[in-house]
């Protein structure tokens, strides 16, 4: 039974908690009615299409994130070759380069008329051609060169945590390292493996700016084309509401296959079991070497060969705009995010009850929500109380009875809001849980109460997680593609609305310049992530 104290904080957590039922309910809401001739249309010339379009890129891409980020891990866990130390931390900067940018560095770059196929017609003769990149093996293949992190850093871990003790144990058993790795590493990183897979599925339905580049239909464009195609906000949320349901499956599915398994208690090891030499050696690093080339150093050169040959000459007026929109946007979202998740996070430590629990559960499942299902749902909330409410009760207090939420800045806070909930409250239940509840109690017994205790104890304390927080959620704002696209206000275009801009109509090279200032501003997470990795293993 919830003491008075708890109560106070079931209206905040409670409120949250409707912030992220809003766009589900709406979407749930829009089946109420259903436009016959745009579905009809739609089933007749796009949906086999978008169905087999979006198995095959989730499919391609979970068996492409599975080798890549498995394999990588193993090599720079367990194994000793040449530059080793360096690709351990190198493998994780493809984080910072969006997919949207990457999409179209490749297309830019190995094209037709692009300087890799020319230069190979010049040296091997005219009828020299290269698979065409613009296709399902394209888009596939830049989707695993970004995503595939997410299962490298978690089965990175995995493979640490396990331990010396039980690969010596495998050894001693008559266990090659491969058998080894087979019957004991694999299987005791399954869950990690499985989450970070997730992770990458749920990132590639949700993707927007990739498969637009490369002009492969998936949901997430019918959405933008229902919507600014056929003008209709109802159509758009049920093919969201689609949508969102195979990210429900991907997480049960992950869920389910996860299942009772429990993470290795080992201390964690940070040198290397299996020293490699020879041919072994060499094919390691190239390996690693060859993949962080392809997925980082090749794409950041070439944005900056496109900088210097056009890029720079867009440093104009417009550009600084872009800047200033990009920033405030992120350091407005940011703050609100952070200080909503900071709520969230004394909510569930000062009022554990169940309520709260699963209200805190509740408002953190947003981040499952791709940006166009958001933009969708919370647009068509937002249109359905301009209209029944605010203009009524514009008109009746004599204004000029306009929507006013449609289209508005507070709408796509709203959504950066559900969004990246999660991304920030991680962080900050950490921080707080690493506060021993001795110290708040001795502050109390000393007079210190109310807002000083808050300011004195948990402030100086909690400042480094919410300035990770207020990074992760900056660089995940000024990344978002679709959200920020679809419900941007009148005038107000971003570094990615840029991109987009651009790449649409083939000018890569304008592109570079607000391809790589997102890049740039993508490092500062990997580095800390880096960092933070590093001193883990470390102790």
């Amino acid at each position: 039974m919830a003491h008075s104290a708890q109560l106070r904080w079931y209206p905040i957590s409670f409120a949250v908690a409707f912030l992220v039922l809003l766009p589900l309910s709406v979407l749930v809401l829009s089946w109420g009615e259903v436009d016959g001739e745009i579905w009809t249309h739609l089933w007749d010339t796009q949906m086999p299409r978008l169905l087999s379009n979006t198995l095959v890129l989730v499919l391609g891409v979970s068996v492409g994130v599975t080798l890549l980020g498995v394999s990588l891990a193993w090599l720079t866990s367990l194994c000793d070759f040449p530059g080793r130390r360096w690709l351990d931390w190198a493998l994780m900067l493809p984080f910072a380069i969006p997919a949207y940018v990457l999409a179209f560095v490749f297309i830019g770059l190995f094209d037709f008329a692009g300087p890799v196929q020319s230069l190979l017609r010049e040296w091997f003769g005219s009828g020299l051609r290269l698979p065409r990149v613009r296709s399902t093996g394209g888009v596939i293949l830049v989707l695993v060169l970004v995503f595939y992190p997410y299962v490298y850093l978690l089965a990175r871990s995995a493979f640490l945590a396990q331990g010396k003790g039980l690969m010596e144990a495998a050894r001693v058993l008559g266990q090659s390292p491969w058998q080894a790795f087979w019957r004991v590493g694999l299987p005791m990183a399954r869950p990690a493996i499985g989450a970070g897979l997730a992770l990458a599925v749920m990132e590639t339905l949700a993707d927007f700016g990739a498969v637009a580049v490369f002009n492969f239909d998936t949901f997430t464009t019918a959405i933008y084309k229902t919507w600014y195609g056929f003008f209709s906000l109802s159509s758009a949320a049920q093919l969201a509401s689609l949508l969102l349901l195979g990210v429900c499956l991907v997480l049960y599915g992950e869920r389910r296959a996860r299942g009772a398994s429990r993470p290795a208690s080992e201390r964690p090891r940070g040198k290397a079991l299996y020293p490699l030499k020879g041919l072994k050696a060499l094919a390691a690093s190239t390996w690693c070497g060859l993949i962080f080339a392809c997925a980082f150093v090749i794409p950041v050169l070439q944005l900056l060969v496109w900088f210097w040959q056009r890029g720079r000459f867009d440093l104009d007026e417009r550009y600084a705009g872009l800047i200033l929109h990009t920033l405030y946007l992120g350091g407005m979202a940011a703050l609100i995010t952070v200080c909503v998740a900071l709520l969230l996070a004394f909510a569930r430590r000062l009022a554990p009850t169940r309520p709260v629990r699963a209200a805190v559960g509740l408002a953190n499942v947003g981040y499952a929500l791709p940006g166009s299902v958001l933009a969708v749902s919370i647009m068509l909330a937002f249109s359905y109380l301009d209209s029944h409410l605010v203009i009524p009760l514009s008109s009746w207090l004599g204004g000029a009875g306009k929507p006013l939420l449609l289209g508005s800045l507070l709408a796509l806070l709203l959504a950066y809001l559900v969004r990246f909930m999660a991304v920030a409250y991680g962080p900050l239940e950490g921080s707080l849980a690493r506060i021993r509840p001795s110290l708040p109690e001795a502050a109390r017994s000393l007079g210190v109460g109310g807002s000083g205790l808050f300011l004195r104890v948990y402030v100086p304390l909690l400042v480094p997680g919410a300035l990770s927080a207020a990074l992760l959620v900056f660089v995940d704002v000024l990344k978002e593609m679709p959200a920020t696209l679809l419900m941007r206000p009148f005038g107000w275009d971003t570094l990615a609305v840029r991109i987009f801009e651009m790449t649409s109509e083939g000018e890569w090279a304008r592109a570079s310049l607000p391809a790589l200032t997102l890049v740039l501003v993508g490092l500062l997470p990997v580095i800390s992530l880096i960092r933070r990795s590093a001193r883990r293993i470390g102790h």
